[in-house]
């Protein structure tokens, strides 16, 4: 299916919409509204700070790495050419925890770091070989964690979840294996971590 059809069309929305980047945008605000017991700014403080480490600083490497040329898209299609934006990604958020660390920022919110950094490295394993769906992966993840704060009202997050594995197959920038990998991914390795962090 190409994006000039409707479903084509839909497709390449949800795979913006659910990026990698903008879920690693808005995921660290639901963890830090949990570990802050509801005090926005505090929220708005730790959450934003996860956010800037793990999302903004790396996204801002690889588009500026799609706009010289350097990889095709800000979606890396690429399997050879992830290895170093993933690595920029890992780097920056390592930064990020040594600073949340530093500010005495709350458990659940280094939790939620020290997870996204060892479910990214997984992912930059077994991108060496493979291509797994960081979409998947991530989106995955984020459900994981949100249902482990937020108990079964998380569920329907499933369906996006679902739609965002759909778009990557459309799109034909994953198989079906590379999405289902990718949601198992995330969950399993950033669950367990969250889980052992917190």
């Amino acid at each position: 299916m190409t994006t000039t059809t409707a479903g084509g069309r839909f497709a390449r929305a949800v795979t913006e919409v659910f990026s990698p980047a903008v879920v690693v945008l808005v995921l660290p605000l639901a963890v830090a509204w949990h570990a802050t017991a509801h005090h926005l700014g505090a929220t708005l403080l730790w959450g934003l700070s996860v956010a800037l480490f793990s999302s903004v600083l790396p996204m801002a490497f690889i588009l500026r790495g799609a706009r010289q040329g350097r990889w095709d898209t800000h979606h890396v299609r690429d399997r050879e050419h992830r290895f170093l934006p993933l690595m920029v990604g890992l780097g920056s958020t390592t930064v990020g925890i040594a600073l949340l660390l530093v500010g005495d920022a709350p458990r659940e919110v280094v939790a939620l770091s020290v997870s996204m950094f060892a479910t990214l490295a997984v992912c930059i394993a077994v991108t060496r070989f493979w291509k797994v769906s960081l979409h998947a992966a991530v989106a995955g993840g984020a459900i994981a964690m949100v249902a482990l704060l937020y108990g079964p009202w998380s569920l329907p997050l499933l369906g996006p979840l679902a739609l965002v594995c759909w778009s990557r197959v459309v799109l034909g920038d994953h198989t079906v294996a590379q999405v289902l990998v990718g949601a198992l991914l995330g969950p399993v390795v950033g669950g367990a971590v969250f889980l052992l962090v917190r």
